[in-house]
């Protein structure tokens, strides 16, 4: 038990837990339904890979300036990171960031609700469930919420491996065709180049607020080469599900009943489509539904966190579990009464919208002023 508690606050902490803790909060809102996949680049079909290569090489670039600029100036919550990179524009992150929050946390009501009709499930239980797991683990605090994403993760990667394997297996003759014909077909007119990077930029830019959410869990780094391996290993864990996910839809390109403009939840579908039956559609509720609590619980996390410092820096407590319990409530209630618009509206147009403040105020910051702080701080130690 020893070596393996000294693993976990070495090198694992170090280097792989702040990925599992971004792609944790990531996968809900970015992976979960399939929905996100196909809105942000299996839609260009045999150029979607564009995209997903685009969403993997920015995951990793951005993960690892945060996690440095966190290291270099030991910052470890998004407010007092962001006053680094725009100064006195640090309350606009402050309004992006619970608005993202929020709109994720819809989107995951959406689903969870259209998950449990489909699985012959009352809709208000999929609420019920997220309000009661999200608030359990807001309570228990940083350590509990640690181990359960770190377990969120096995699950998802075993449960994501297993249904792309049995997709794969029983309709990937029809990938060959997609690539062959260079199919771009479902969105209507030629896609370019530009295009697929643009997109996947979108996508790095309303997902970035994942990686502020595991800012807690960086106070273990204490040199550019854990910073570094890190952030690469980020941008692996957040982008192996996105293309496991489009070669899945890749065998169904074409077919808008399984994968086109109108579904709200592909992955369903495309189990359906293979007679996965009861069991492996269960499976998938449970590995949708952690995953679901996971990003739901770090958005929250972060927003008490946030709180927490507000009030630190005035020189008082840190709030009462009773507070906290009151703020994860609200959240989650102002999530729920969003969430009536449906998956499909909210993942193109909120997340789109929101990707552009992001843009201006966390990415091209991050990239100029943060990457110039980090080359001056290296000139600094010569």
């Amino acid at each position: 038990m020893k070596s393996l508690k000294n693993f976990y606050e070495g090198g694992y902490a170090k280097y792989i837990l702040p990925g599992v803790l971004l792609q944790s909060v990531l996968i809900g809102g970015g992976y979960a339904t399939g929905r996100e996949i196909y809105s942000y680049g299996a839609k260009f079909g045999a150029m979607g890979w564009i995209s997903g290569l685009t969403i993997g090489i920015g995951f990793a670039l951005f993960a690892f300036l945060t996690f440095e600029i966190c290291r270099i100036y030991k910052v470890y919550d998004y407010k007092n990171y962001i006053r680094q990179v725009i100064g006195p524009l640090w309350p606009v992150m402050d309004i992006l960031t619970v608005l993202i929050a929020i709109v994720l946390i819809a989107v995951m009501a959406a689903a969870t609700g259209s998950i449990f009709e489909q699985v012959g499930l009352p809709n208000i239980l999929g609420s019920v469930v997220i309000v009661f797991l999200c608030g359990l683990l807001n309570f228990k605090g940083s350590k509990v919420i640690e181990k359960f994403e770190s377990v969120g993760t096995v699950l998802l990667y075993g449960g994501y491996i297993l249904f792309t394997i049995i997709v794969l297996v029983k309709k990937g003759g029809n990938i060959p065709q997609v690539f062959a014909a260079m199919d771009t077909s479902a969105v209507g007119g030629s896609v370019t180049l530009p295009l697929c990077i643009w997109t996947g930029i979108l996508y790095v830019a309303y997902n970035i607020n994942a990686i502020p959410m595991g800012m807690f869990s960086l106070t273990r780094q204490t040199k550019r080469k854990e910073t570094l391996v890190s952030g690469i290993i980020a941008g692996l864990l957040m982008v192996i599900p996105w293309f496991l996910s489009y070669f899945a839809m890749m065998c169904f390109y074409g077919d808008t009943s399984i994968v086109g403009a109108d579904v709200a939840t592909p992955w369903m579908e495309m189990i359906k489509a293979v007679n996965g039956g009861p069991v492996l559609l269960g499976l998938f509720s449970l590995v949708m539904g952690w995953t679901l609590v996971e990003t739901a619980t770090g958005c929250i996390h972060m927003i008490i966190d946030r709180f927490d410092v507000a009030l630190a820096e005035r020189g008082n407590a840190k709030m009462s579990d009773r507070k906290r319990g009151l703020i994860t409530v609200a959240t989650l209630i102002a999530a729920l009464l969003l969430s009536r618009i449906g998956v499909v509206t909210l993942i193109e147009k909120g997340y789109s919208y929101l990707s552009y403040g992001f843009i201006l105020f966390y990415l091209l910051p991050t990239l100029i002023i943060g990457g110039y702080k980090i080359l001056r701080h290296k000139e600094k130690k010569q």
